[in-house]
């Protein structure tokens, strides 16, 4: 744990001393909205009655008997409305999402009714008709019954989402927050954090249009609000072993096949409640997590062997031991703390953290596993957020966060370090077998760690009756280091070979972002309106070469190049959404936005020193010789969406939704090539790219029959650009193909996706779920003949079609004790949206088995094998 930063265990103490101090219930980051109509037994308007909620101010019905309580954390909440004369009614488990406003009809009992109080339990609509873009709200009852175990588990199960692309978006597209904070890491704009399941109380994936609120992202928001503290002493624990079962798949998957039990371990606790301060409570969760690839390394070899490679002798001195060629080791935790003793106000700490150590199953290195990089990963967010509230209708929250992420992948820590002259670089050897490495470690060294400062202020309103204001500003200021700390070459010195190690300082990064937005959300008979502006700011700080033709100013006579600072960029991105109920049952949605993301912050500072080419402007070197530079003062990338939906209630515990989108996309970082004056070429980043994603989702909802309950969506696309990867264009002018723009599929153009989640529960006894995931061919590049300049058009073929199927299973022994089984890819399916020979299009053969002997061998290319895993989880409180 010596890996672990300081910020980390200051972090992890302070929450914890505050935990031990026992404070905190936590508002969720975002919050939803109860709007009610409360009436008498005849069905007329009752005005002056209040409604509460606990842990908000209660508001009182007007003249038309309604109210609005807003700024409710997501979750299951209890409503209580009274008046004088009438009987007190209590709706209980009504469902609140975050950003998302519930509808609450009440209606008060007759006076011959002669009780304290009436209980009735509110149940969710099949279809949300207020809804105006497309939105999956997945509560933590449904997650618990899901064989899911973190964050991404689930979002890869919503309509839309292929391999991490939102609607046909590239990777790094999306914003993931949690409790309303982005955790991006600005790097490379995807997640810097591991969520289990045990933490999450709601998560909202909105995969196509969304309010000006979010930023930084073009294709999608996933909306995270985790568990809080409670007012009533909880903890529960749970723990599963399991491993890899998969007899007789040899002839596919070749692989040692030994059942091996404790593969895959995790250890979950979880204890919150209420404590000795006043209206304080707390949350404190840890993970241990253990996974072991279903592919084993035979430790034959150890990187420091030496060998007679002339007269093909080897000297193996290995133990023989079986071992896991890729694992991952990983603790992990959360502590929420929140005081709520000032009236109005609510003071709320969190920190998260993950520790992850781990290998990648490269299969070259199968006889020497000890030479393989260790990838080690440390990220922590915490923050302090205060939330005070006007009464029941206004609030403001201010959140300062901070964000951290350490990643390495490295062998040695250290580049001087002896280990790695006595190994050397990796050896291979055809005469052993080919393409495994017999000797050596690996010489790649890289490290990146992001310190991000976040300050979020926004403040929320219900103006009237019919209007609902959101404002806010934010501010990033992130600082990233990144690159290789430490080069190994070999070099010649007196005739002799000698390896030179050189410490390197990697250069610090310190760009500024901000953002400030205006969302009103206008409810108006029946009809919901939700207009947005967003405005974005973005400044590199960075520089770049007054004269891109002399950028490295080694051409005589040709005008002089000075560094300019990069200039600041702005954007205004309108949104609207729109939502009409043609009847209860029934409505209709459209939704339009332009959406902005400054791109990754490890892309456009890569390799962005210019003095690199001027060997390439003497004639030197081959123009892509140096690779593609960077550009820091790129522009952001645009995309406009547009999305039309209907959704209906087909039957009492049916509903129905369909959904068209289309996105326009500009502006995507590609590459271009500069002539200098000397006629030399050299290829850098810029805004060139572009493609447009058109198709469709249906989705039905089956409410539970008896202990039947079901959930299916099917997503149509067609996914088509110039380009699937910002470089694609420089390495097919490498190839010696033609780099001018084309419209082709992108790499991630799945046609036909299906997801389906099937529910038998009983409550208290038994739940029994299977997840069905069915999925089209993704394209590849036919081959015709072994060897360069064969290959047909880009992206012209399609891979096979695919099927995954898991399952959970789950019992009640006691009231406090469950024992459950998953099985993870049921049928052994091998192959699932993987790589496969491009002379055939199939996983599993090729046309040139010579030329492709080590891939044929390699059994990482497979779906992971079938895994059972057997568990065990207890609870109890006050």
């Amino acid at each position: 744990m010596r890996d672990v930063p300081r910020i980390m265990w200051i972090a992890l103490a302070f929450a914890g001393a505050l935990s031990l101090c026992r404070a905190g219930e936590s508002l969720a980051g975002t919050t939803g909205k109860l709007s009610g109509l409360v009436t008498d037994f005849a069905g007329r308007p009752l005005v002056g009655a209040t409604a509460f909620v606990k842990g908000s101010s209660p508001a009182i019905t007007d003249a038309t008997g309604s109210f609005d309580i807003i700024g409710i954390p997501a979750g299951t909440h209890d409503c209580q409305v009274q008046r004088n004369g009438y009987t007190t009614v209590l709706v209980k488990h009504i469902q609140i999402s975050s950003d998302e406003t519930t509808q609450l009809f009440v209606e008060m009992p007759s006076p011959d009714v002669i009780a304290n109080r009436v209980e009735v339990v509110a149940t969710r609509p099949i279809v949300d008709v207020n809804l105006t873009s497309s939105k999956a709200i997945i509560t933590s009852e449904e997650i618990e019954e899901m064989p899911v175990q973190e964050l991404q588990d689930i979002v890869a199960l919503q309509a839309g989402v292929v391999e991490g692309h939102f609607r046909g978006g590239r990777l790094g597209e999306v914003q993931f927050q949690v409790d309303g904070v982005s955790v991006n890491n600005v790097f490379d704009n995807k997640i810097a954090l591991r969520l289990d399941r045990s933490l999450l109380q709601e998560v909202q994936v909105l995969s196509g249009t969304f309010d000006a609120e979010y930023g930084q992202a073009m294709s999608g928001v996933v909306n995270t609000v985790l568990k809080t503290g409670t007012d009533t002493f909880w903890w529960d624990a749970e723990a599963f072993s399991g491993g890899y079962y998969f007899p007789g798949a040899e002839d596919r998957r070749p692989t040692n096949n030994d059942f091996r039990p404790a593969a895959v371990q995790n250890y979950a606790a979880t204890i919150t409640g209420p404590t000795r301060i006043p209206k304080t409570y707390f949350l404190l969760n840890v993970r241990h997590y253990e996974f072991d690839n279903h592919v084993s390394a035979h430790r034959i070899f150890n990187p420091t062997d030496e060998h007679d490679l002339e007269i093909k002798i080897f000297n193996p001195t290995g133990d023989g031991g079986r071992v896991p060629l890729g694992y991952t080791r990983e603790w992990s935790g959360a502590a929420k703390i929140t005081n709520k003793s000032i009236r109005g106000v609510q003071l709320n700490y969190q920190v998260i953290a993950n520790h992850v150590e781990g290998q990648r199953n490269t299969w070259a290195y199968r006889y020497n596993p000890d030479g393989l990089a260790t990838q080690k990963t440390v990220s922590i967010a915490h923050g302090l957020d205060v939330t005070h509230a006007f009464g029941a209708s206004t609030f403001y929250r201010l959140s300062l966060r901070h964000n951290y992420h350490d990643y390495q992948d490295l062998v040695y820590d250290d580049v001087m370090d002896p280990r790695y002259l006595t190994s050397g670089p990796p050896v291979t050897d055809d005469a052993y077998e080919t393409g495994a490495i017999i000797s050596g470690v690996d010489f790649g060294r890289f490290k990146q760690k992001t310190n991000t400062y976040i300050g979020k202020l926004s403040m929320t309103s219900q103006l009237n009756r019919n209007n609902l204001v959101k404002a806010g500003v934010e501010v990033q200021y992130p600082r990233v280091v990144f690159g290789e700390p430490g080069r190994l070459e070999f070099i010649t010195d007196g005739g002799q070979e000698i390896l030179s190690a050189e410490t390197l300082a990697l250069p610090e990064y310190r760009p500024v972002i901000g953002s400030a937005f205006l969302q009103d959300q206008i409810e108006w008979e029946n009809v919901t309106f939700r207009p947005g502006l967003r405005f974005d700011y973005f400044d590199a700080r960075g520089t770049i070469p007054s004269d891109l033709s002399n950028p490295a100013n080694s051409i005589d006579g040709a005008p002089e190049s000075v560094d300019l600072k990069t200039s600041r960029k702005t954007y205004l991105s309108p949104r609207v959404g729109v939502a009409y109920p043609i009847n209860e049952r029934a409505g209709i949605h459209f939704s339009y936005g332009h959406f902005i993301q400054f791109p990754p912050i490890g892309t456009v500072f890569s390799n962005a020193d210019y003095s690199i080419v001027r060997d390439i402007q003497a004639g030197v070197e081959d123009r892509l010789g140096v690779g593609v530079l960077g550009n820091p003062d790129i522009e952001p990338e645009k995309t406009v969406q547009y999305e039309f939906g209907y959704k209906q209630t087909l039957t009492d515990h049916l509903g129905m939704d369909i959904t068209l989108f289309y996105k326009d996309v500009r502006d995507l970082l590609g590459v271009e090539f500069v002539t200098t004056y000397n006629v030399a070429e050299y290829a850098r980043l810029t805004n060139i790219d572009f493609g447009s994603v058109v198709g469709f989702t249906l989705a039905f909802d089956q409410r539970r029959i008896g202990i039947l309950r079901s959930e299916l969506d099917y997503t149509w696309q067609l996914a088509r650009g110039n380009s699937s990867d910002p470089r694609e264009t420089a390495d097919r002018e490498a190839a010696g193909e033609d780099p001018r723009p084309r419209q082709i599929p992108f790499n991630w153009d799945q046609r036909h996706t299906l997801n389906a989640v099937i529910s038998l529960a009983r409550p208290d006894d038994f739940t029994v779920s299977t997840i069905v995931r069915v999925a089209s061919g993704t394209p590849f590049t036919p081959v015709i003949e072994s060897g360069f300049g064969f290959g047909l058009e880009t992206n012209s073929g399609r891979k096979p079609a695919s099927v995954l199927v898991d399952l959970r299973a789950e019992k009640t022994v006691t009231r406090s004790a469950r024992v459950f089984l998953r099985v993870f890819n049921v049928f052994d399916t091998r192959f699932f949206n993987g790589g496969v020979f491009p002379s055939t299009g199939s996983p599993y053969y090729s046309r040139f088995p010579t030329a492709d002997e080590v891939a044929l061998g390699d059994p990482t290319r497979f779906q992971d094998a079938r895994r059972v895993e057997l568990g065990l989880k207890i609870g109890g409180g006050s």
